[in-house]
């Protein structure tokens, strides 16, 4: 069964890049899902799409996010990451790394994910 694992710094301060990389561990980054997915969710608020990266290299971002996100991936290491600049205390939430098929990508609901992480704790404070 394929695991996913989120990594990085749980305390970030305001303006600077908030990185966090995902591992893939009993499976391939390069064929067991579609797309790698970043999803997070602010404390009291619900499932936030952020962007994915699928299996071709080409990456998918959310509207709102998409000037300040970027994700990449090292198939060497089986990883993809997450570097969100700018930040601001909104960007506090928990931050999930996912896997999934077609349905997945855009999605905001957890069932459409065939893999998902234990999620990381990413507070924004100075």
């Amino acid at each position: 069964q394929v695991q996913l694992q989120e990594s990085g710094p749980g305390l970030v301060k305001p303006s600077q890049t908030l990185s966090l990389t995902c591992t893939v561990s009993s499976g391939s980054i390069r064929t067991s899902s579609a797309y790698w997915t970043w999803v997070r969710q602010p404390p009291g608020k619900a499932l936030e799409w952020m962007g994915a990266i699928a299996n071709s290299g080409y990456r998918y971002y959310s509207p709102s996010l998409k000037s300040r996100t970027t994700i990449s991936r090292d198939t060497s290491k089986n990883q993809f990451t997450l570097q969100l600049s700018s930040v601001t205390p909104e960007d506090t939430a928990v931050y999930y790394c996912a896997g999934g098929a077609t349905r997945s990508l855009y999605s905001d609901y957890r069932n459409d994910y065939d893999y998902w992480g234990q999620g990381t704790q990413v507070t924004i404070s100075s």
